[in-house]
């Protein structure tokens, strides 16, 4: 990683700040998560999309789910 100093306007840092209270982290991972959206995401992480890192946390025998999704959502008695 690398150190680096930037200029940002006020409006700039107002925003950046307010997104980093929200999101509860630093200034500077707001900044590199911007940038690694920006450029194109960092491929080196595999888990950086968040729909992909949900997939196989589940248990099951692998059958079709999606046809028979209302027992699954409703119970088989619907």
């Amino acid at each position: 990683m690398h150190r680096t100093q930037i200029y940002l306007e006020d409006s700039q840092y107002e925003m950046l700040r307010a997104r980093a209270r929200h999101e509860g982290t630093s200034l500077a991972a707001v900044i590199r998560k911007i940038l690694n959206d920006y450029l194109g995401g960092d491929r080196s992480r595999k888990d950086s999309d968040d729909f992909r890192a949900v997939i196989g946390i589940g248990e099951g025998d692998g059958s079709r789910v999606a046809e028979n999704y209302e027992d699954y959502l409703y119970g088989a008695d619907s």
